[in-house]
């Protein structure tokens, strides 16, 4: 027989006896839970791509979750049944393939389920969130809900003899499933480090007469990048801050560097607005774009978003003028990208990276509280020195100075304590 007979031969008999592969089961190992002020958030971690259906069911409220070809490969995790939202998880089959997640709920919520590829220290996720069904769920890349009622526009609102404060939004980056970069030796957790920062920074700013803080994230939970800058517009927030620890492959890197849109995000967010049709009579100072052709609008839009970016220059060069008294910078000038929270058109930001977390020597400094003090000063000083330039921020300076206590009274004080 000749070795042509014998390969074709050996490739029928392999043919014949060929089993089909069975489809690959994906396990399900784990379950974890994110409680925000709007929404619950579970997560699901899934060794590979799943396929699921969601069903909605009351009397009583439930929610049925089937995982084609699916398992539950551990035992369950403990979660809390304490909060508002939640009162039993349940496993089953749905049939011989699917595993079956039953959710026993103690409210009616609007849920929305997505999938997520592999990121930093997480696989394969299924995300399930949880709304009160009252909420108006925004289409954003992690489903966030905007349960605030719609303030009006700044043009629109009630005169009173009391003067309006200036509100800054504070954004402390990541959060709940994002944990951002991680400290190299220490492993310490961006969000934990953004938060505790912001905190700070709201605190000082509270305690100023004619300033109000807005924290966008109180908590250990996720803020969707576009619901960021969306919050702090509903707030009629002033300013926009976004706190950040930055990290590189290599260790030495140290320093703060601020940043401020550049020009090529403000026309990709400039297309967005309007592909979206985000056209709210508040969206540019009270000027609506609903009755404006296309061209109009972007021109409006335009300038609306090329003033805001020139404010934020201005901003982010005080901030980093403060920041240099804290500590090291990262370049002496103000950077510019195309970062997602900095595209609100209408509200001057910047995003500061405080500190180098990959470095060791200051991923230590980022955990102490001493250090978090004294960037929280700086940023706040930062706002201070910007509100300067401007009527608003110069005639609640004065209002601040005017409850000042004398040197008098302060030697008083001094006295007492």
């Amino acid at each position: 027989m000749s070795r042509h007979r014998i390969r074709l031969f050996l490739f029928l008999l392999l043919s014949i006896f060929s089993v089909t592969p069975v489809q690959a089961v994906v396990s399900v190992h784990n379950v974890r839970e994110w409680r925000a002020p709007d929404h619950t958030r579970l997560v699901f971690d899934v060794s590979g791509p799943v396929q699921h259906r969601l069903s909605l069911l009351t009397d009583p409220n439930r929610i049925v979750l089937d995982l084609e070809d699916a398992e539950w490969q551990d035992e369950l995790s403990e979660l809390d049944f304490n909060g508002p939202v939640l009162a039993g998880l349940r496993t089953g089959r749905a049939d011989a393939k699917s595993l079956r997640v039953v959710l026993d709920l103690k409210m009616a919520v609007q849920p929305r389920s997505f999938v997520l590829k592999p990121a930093g220290p997480y696989g394969h996720r299924l995300v399930l969130d949880l709304y009160d069904p009252k909420a108006q769920v925004v289409d954003d890349d992690k489903a966030i809900a905007e349960p605030e009622p719609v303030i009006e526009s700044k043009r629109e609102a009630k005169r009173t003899d009391k003067p309006k404060p200036i509100i800054v939004a504070i954004d402390a980056g990541h959060g709940g499933e994002d944990p951002g970069a991680l400290g190299r030796r220490y492993r310490t957790r961006e969000k934990d480090v953004t938060l505790a920062i912001a905190r700070e920074v709201a605190r000082r700013i509270n305690q100023a007469p004619g300033m109000r803080a807005v924290l966008i994230r109180d908590g250990d939970y996720y803020v969707g990048l576009r619901e960021r800058f969306t919050k702090a517009r509903k707030h009629q927030a002033d300013l926009f801050i976004s706190i950040h620890a930055d990290a590189v492959p290599g260790r030495a890197a140290r320093g703060s560097s601020v940043y401020a849109l550049s020009e090529k995000g403000a026309t990709s967010a400039m297309a967005k607005y309007l592909a979206d049709g985000e056209n709210a009579s508040d969206l540019i100072g009270g000027v609506s774009l609903n009755d404006k052709d296309e061209i109009l609008a972007k021109v409006l839009l335009d300038l609306s978003h090329t003033k805001t970016i020139q404010d934020s220059l201005v901003f982010a060069s005080d901030m980093l003028g403060e920041l240099h008294r804290v500590g090291p910078l990262h370049g002496t000038r103000v950077r510019q990208a195309g970062f997602a929270v900095l595209k609100a058109p209408d509200i001057p930001s910047v995003l500061i990276e405080t500190a180098f977390i990959s470095n060791p020597t200051e991923e230590k400094k980022l955990r102490s509280s001493s250090f978090q003090q004294e960037m929280a000063d700086g940023i706040y000083k930062g706002v201070k020195r910007f509100l300067a330039r401007t009527p608003q921020g110069t005639a609640a300076i004065a209002r601040e100075r005017e409850d000042e206590p004398s040197p008098t009274a302060r030697r008083r004080i001094a006295l007492h304590e």
